[in-house]
């Protein structure tokens, strides 16, 4: 934890001075971390020795500490700063964490790359970063990861190209393979997977595919003007869905109002306090399977206003999960109960 500390402070004082114009003096940054002007010193000793170009100029008789503007040759073609390319070490965890396949090789390419134009010094100093970072992704689709790399990266190059693609594609809803001639026009990763948002000519709207569903993709010669898409893909869903917005109600009690209103769940959330210390959360999204998931997983904490059908459909998730426990509630019972006692004494679910 003392290591983690002292990396994070090195770590700010880096920021501070690239991001101080005319220098930033040692009683400052000292200042600034509540630390002693020793520590600071010793910090940027430290950052010296890791290969980070720092100096001191006097302005007025005030010794100021600055970044060098060209710390390394090598990596100027990239046009990374020194404080940027800490903060993408910085990030690898998540980065690697998220990216997984069919990115992963790619990610791992493009830091090397970075790591042979740095000092080893400076890059010993930027591997500690990541070690303190952890990120954890759950439900990762699974997949022949290879396929789905080819495929992305021929989706990548046909959309850059603005050349169409003919794809056979399974559906889970239809259960059944289908062939489509679609404009690629965005990839995007979400909830463990990587989605195709595509312009469909025979529907004349824009869908989203899932990519482990694509069997076979053909770029094709024919070409395609760029088309609006939205700022944000799936916007109007809690998760991975495209549908209209509306107005969504929803209670949650007091045991759970810290953990909902302290989250960005969505950009369009609103609450209501309430004096018993419950919330009313509001939301415009669209009403989707990611949606009632979502309400599902509060349990009883959780309860729709409005709309009545989302409603009605969380009760009718609920109802089926009881009827799904009841036969394993009741064989446990009977393996519970004593020699001799009958059925009849079974608790309130028994069959009727």
């Amino acid at each position: 934890m003392a290591r983690n500390a002292e990396l994070v402070r090195q770590w700010e004082i880096l920021r501070s001075i690239d991001g101080a114009r005319n220098g930033i003096t040692i009683p400052k940054l000292a200042a600034d971390r509540g630390v002693h002007q020793r520590t600071i010193r010793r910090d940027i000793d430290a950052l010296c020795r890791a290969g980070f170009p720092l100096y001191d100029e006097r302005i007025n008789g005030t010794p100021m500490w600055k970044l060098g503007s060209r710390p390394f040759r090598g990596l100027e073609e990239t046009g990374l700063g020194i404080v940027e390319l800490c903060a993408l070490y910085f990030s690898r965890a998540m980065l690697a964490s998220l990216a997984g396949a069919p990115f992963e090789d790619d990610v791992e390419r493009a830091f090397a790359r970075i790591e042979r134009a740095l000092p080893a010094s400076c890059r010993r100093f930027l591997d500690a970063l990541p070690v303190m970072l952890k990120a954890k992704c759950t439900g990762r689709k699974k997949g022949d990861e290879r396929k789905v790399r080819e495929v992305v990266n021929r989706v990548v190059q046909a959309s850059l190209d603005r050349r169409c693609v003919e794809m056979r594609y399974h559906s889970h809803a239809s259960n059944r393979s289908k062939d489509y001639v679609v404009e690629p026009l965005r990839i995007s990763y979400a909830d463990g997977g990587v989605y195709l948002t595509a312009y469909v000519r025979e529907y004349g709207e824009l869908r989203t595919f899932a990519v482990e569903r694509i069997r076979t993709l053909a770029v094709l010669d024919e070409q395609f003007e760029r088309r609006a898409l939205p700022t944000d893909p799936f916007a109007n869903s809690i998760g991975v869905f495209t549908g209209p917005a509306e107005r969504v109600e929803i209670e949650f009690d007091a045991s759970v109002a810290p953990y909902v209103t302290t989250r960005d769940w969505h950009r369009s959330q609103a609450f209501e306090q309430r004096p018993d210390r419950s919330v009313v959360m509001r939301l415009d999204v669209s009403v989707d399977a990611p949606l009632r998931r979502w309400i599902l997983g509060f349990g009883g904490t959780a309860r729709v206003l409005s709309p009545a059908r989302l409603a009605q459909e969380i009760v009718e998730a609920i109802e089926d999960a009881r009827e799904r426990y009841m036969p394993t509630l009741a064989m446990s019972m009977l393996r519970m109960s004593p020699a001799g006692v009958g059925t009849d004494r079974l608790p309130f679910w028994r069959a009727s």
